[in-house]
């Protein structure tokens, strides 16, 4: 008797997906577009394929009508509700994310020029901007969640809309991390509008060498310093200077290799899946939604955009011995935003190298996006 009712109850189950499906059905499609538009994007312009494949492959998973990738028959949770519990709600991916991220950090570019550090500060002017703009419109904790997003950061969007407690937090993730991995689309229109074609052809100088004791003392003094300041990011800016003392101290390689390979590799794929999960058609596809991506790609822009013009500026102090271009790699996003600066660079002279010098923006952007999260969490968190 007890099996039969259990079969007559997910039939009923089955029979309110297919009633369900007339009225979500466009919703569907134009989610399982997106989802393929990703994996389109990752495989065949190669963009970022380790976020945007699991992302795709998530958003169409979540839009199927009977995938129970987040809800089983009989209301149970699905497999991807328990990875976003076990490892977004509680925040435990973005902390093991930085692990990762800090292990494969070379802090040498912005050791060999502090000033770089400006950069990192400069590239966060579209937080602040957006917030300004989103808290017309949202409550004071969702327009801090949504303007993190300006770091292209998708750790730190993460950890900040859960500590805010953003009821937009699946839009969020979906903004942070598909502008972090279009940011080859979103820079360069940007990066050309704000400089000239001289400014883009300026090469810098070779940088000093750093010792191994600074890179070492470095990420303990900026943990001590960041921990006092704004202890609510601590955990973050911890776990981010764990992983790049396990690099520099030379003496845990197969630490250091774990969490560069392997542990980064676990949690991408799981967090992309989970992140393209929440992209769910009937919650996904509203007027919020939309706006909050389109606050996200303003914020993104803007601090593209503050990061280059104090390029300019120091182009200018500096009688044009720095190039603007690395500006822009002051956003958090590493190393992709100083691949495009060196892009950009090369297009405009052919025997420029500014990777190593955009660098130096690039990790200060890092630095910068958690003191900003740090920031806006001391004002507005509990």
């Amino acid at each position: 008797m007890e099996t039969l009712l259990l079969k007559v109850s997910v039939l009923q189950e089955f029979a309110n997906l297919f009633s369900n499906i007339g009225e979500t059905k466009w919703q569907m499609v134009l989610m399982w577009a997106v989802g393929g538009l990703l994996i389109y994007l990752a495989i065949g312009k190669q963009m970022e394929p380790t976020l945007l494949l699991p992302m795709g492959f998530g958003t169409i998973l979540v839009n199927l009508p009977w995938s129970g990738a987040i809800t089983q028959p009989g209301a149970e949770a699905g497999p991807i509700s328990v990875l976003y519990d076990a490892g977004i709600a509680n925040e435990l991916f973005p902390l093991l994310l930085f692990i990762g991220i800090g292990a494969m950090i070379d802090f040498g570019p912005l050791l060999k020029n502090p000033w770089l550090m400006l950069f990192g500060a400069a590239a966060q002017f579209g937080i602040f901007f957006t917030f300004f703009v989103a808290s017309f419109f949202f409550d004071i904790n969702d327009a801090a969640s949504i303007a993190i997003i300006g770091a292209a950061d998708g750790p730190t969007s993460i950890f900040v809309a859960n500590e805010l407690g953003s009821k937009y937090i699946g839009a969020i993730m979906v903004a942070a991390y598909s502008y972090m991995a279009l940011i080859p689309i979103i820079q360069p229109p940007i990066m050309k509008l704000l400089t000239t074609k001289k400014e883009r052809a300026v090469e810098m100088k070779q940088l000093r060498t750093v010792s191994k004791t600074e890179k070492i003392i470095f990420p303990v003094v900026v943990l001590v310093i960041c921990a006092f300041m704004l202890p609510s990011v601590a955990p973050l800016i911890g776990m981010f200077m764990l992983g790049n003392l396990f690099r520099e101290s030379g003496v845990v390689e197969r630490l250091s290799d774990t969490a560069q390979n392997a542990l980064t590799n676990i949690v991408t794929i799981m967090l992309g899946v989970t992140v393209g999960a929440t992209a769910n058609g009937q919650t996904f596809l509203s007027s919020k939604t939309i706006f909050i991506i389109i606050l996200g790609l303003t914020a993104f822009c803007f601090s593209t955009a503050g990061g280059v013009l104090l390029g300019k500026v120091m182009y200018l102090v500096t009688k044009g011995k720095v190039n603007p271009l690395i500006g822009s790699a002051g956003v958090s996003a590493v190393p992709m935003a100083a691949r495009v600066s060196q892009v950009e660079g090369r297009k405009a002279n052919p025997t420029n190298f500014l990777l190593m010098h955009a660098m130096g923006p690039n990790v200060a952007g890092v630095i910068g996006s958690a003191v900003a999260a740090g920031f806006l969490l001391l004002l507005f968190g509990k």
